[in-house]
């Protein structure tokens, strides 16, 4: 199956659900690895004295609340691969549209707390590789760009 392509405004349409998306995942992601970190903590204050009492009930509630959190994750993750946009960085926020040009494919590239997508980069390269998007590539990605 073909990879879906969008044109400018067709990334920029899908921002507000995928923005809510992401930041659902990305502090789901936050919570999750809290929780880890308690756990590696009572590990390490078990092992250091040797054995401990532990609340058992509690730390099965914290492991339950970790798997529905890596879930909700999942899912969000999933929502956003769905719509034909790809994740790139979820530290960051970082979302790419593949977007055809002059019969080649780049991909729009926006982060999370940018007010719309401004840049791109080629396939074969990453964020830091970002350009400003110009006429040339405004005009380009307006035209109809999908195979669905």
């Amino acid at each position: 199956m073909a990879e879906r392509t969008f044109t400018l405004d067709e990334a920029q349409a899908l921002l507000p659900v995928l923005e809510s998306l992401l930041k659902a995942a990305m502090e789901g992601k936050g919570a999750a690895e809290r929780i880890e970190q308690e756990f590696k903590a009572v590990s390490s204050r078990v092992f250091l004295n040797g054995g401990t009492l532990l609340d058992v009930a509690k730390l099965a509630a914290r492991k339950r609340e970790k798997e529905r959190l890596v879930r909700k994750i999942k899912d969000a993750l999933a929502e956003i691969e769905a719509s034909g946009a790809q994740v790139k960085d979820l530290e960051m926020g970082l979302l790419d549209f593949p977007c055809e040009v002059g019969g080649r494919t780049i991909l729009l590239c926006w982060k999370l707390g940018e007010k719309s997508i401004a840049h791109w980069h080629g396939t074969d390269e990453g964020y830091r590789y970002r350009k400003p998007i110009d006429e040339k590539i405004a005009k380009a990605a307006k035209r109809r760009g999908s195979r669905e």
